[in-house]
């Protein structure tokens, strides 16, 4: 079992005054280790260091090469039951991160709401096949369903209300919380990464993505209660990795809505990382209101506002999630 699966999650039930100390602990820690601390793969002389806001050395990730070829897509399923923590942005932004470094990316909405359609574009009044009849209709083929965007590189299985039944109506069939990746086999090919953006809940379209999908991206605000909502998480992760699909792993956690000007943002980071460590991705999402602006153009921020520096988070992200192997 991975070191994720094994860490004190139990632990972001404590008290919340406990908290207070943390980040005062980490500095100390870090203190009593300067000019030896080594960054996998990178040493760091911590006095001369920048910190970042993960507590850190800061540092730039590498430009990815570009591909030969395409596929097999590697599945990743984002996922966190308490909804408003920036799932639906972060899919829609590294999905057009990865495309501008080469990759060929297919987004698939795996929620009811529709939210990710809607956020590039999509009228979900006005969508004739979607998800939700690749689910329940074997003879609907996925690639008449699939949509291209206004991004370069990047498509998208749309989904609306119907979406809602699914949940109700895979309770009978057989091999149930395996639909959507019998869906998925048939387009592996055609991309480099598939990005499933989950609705806010635990249920059975949930687990029907943490079964199709290779790996997890858990994006989680940097407020308190939302920490305490990762503890049920993780245990549906484990029962999945154990009952369903033992490839499962966890890619990284990551923290969003960053607001370095509030203490309580950074000591939320700081219990982040003393739970789940190298796990939390060291690419922090900040609070900008250029998200919102971008959602309502119907676009990412990195076509919608390129040199802002939500986009260069995500570029970040995109690097960091290719150098840690969780894209291709």
């Amino acid at each position: 079992m991975s070191r994720f699966m094994e860490c004190r999650v139990g632990d972001c039930n404590l008290a919340w005054e406990q908290s207070l100390t943390v980040v005062e602990r980490v500095d100390k820690d870090v203190s009593s280790e300067r000019g030896t601390t080594t960054l996998e793969g990178t040493d760091f002389d911590l006095d001369d260091a920048v910190m970042g806001p993960t507590g850190r050395p800061y540092r730039e990730f590498p430009e990815p090469a570009p591909l030969d070829s395409h596929g097999p897509a590697r599945v990743i399923a984002m996922v966190n039951q308490k909804g408003g923590v920036g799932k639906t942005t972060s899919t829609i932004n590294l999905a057009a991160a990865l495309a501008e470094y080469g990759r060929r990316v297919l987004l698939v909405d795996f929620d009811p709401q529709g939210a990710l359609s809607a956020g590039l574009g999509a009228n979900p009044h006005e969508l004739d096949l979607t998800v939700y009849n690749v689910l329940m209709d074997r003879k609907v083929d996925i690639r008449e369903a699939i949509q291209q965007t206004g991004v370069d590189g990047v498509d998208l299985l749309p989904a609306n209300i119907d979406l809602s039944a699914a949940e109700v109506q895979l309770v009978n069939e057989v091999a149930r919380e395996q639909v959507l990746d019998r869906a998925l086999k048939s387009i592996e090919d055609d991309y480099d990464v598939v990005l499933i953006d989950c609705q806010p809940s635990l249920g059975l379209l949930t687990v029907n993505a943490l079964t199709a999908a290779h790996g997890v991206i858990i994006p989680l605000i940097c407020e308190f209660f939302a920490l305490r909502a990762v503890a049920l998480l993780v245990e549906t992760i484990e029962k999945v990795q154990d009952r369903l699909n033992p490839r499962l792993q966890v890619d990284g956690v990551l923290a969003t809505m960053f607001d370095a000007r509030t203490l309580h943002s950074r000591e939320v980071i700081a219990r982040l990382v003393e739970a789940f460590g190298d796990k939390v991705f060291e690419t922090v999402i900040k609070r900008s209101i250029k998200f919102a602006d971008a959602t309502v153009a119907a676009e990412p921020i990195t076509s919608y506002a390129g040199n802002h520096t939500g986009a260069d988070a995500y570029r970040s992200l995109a690097r960091e999630l290719i150098l840690r192997g969780g894209a291709p």
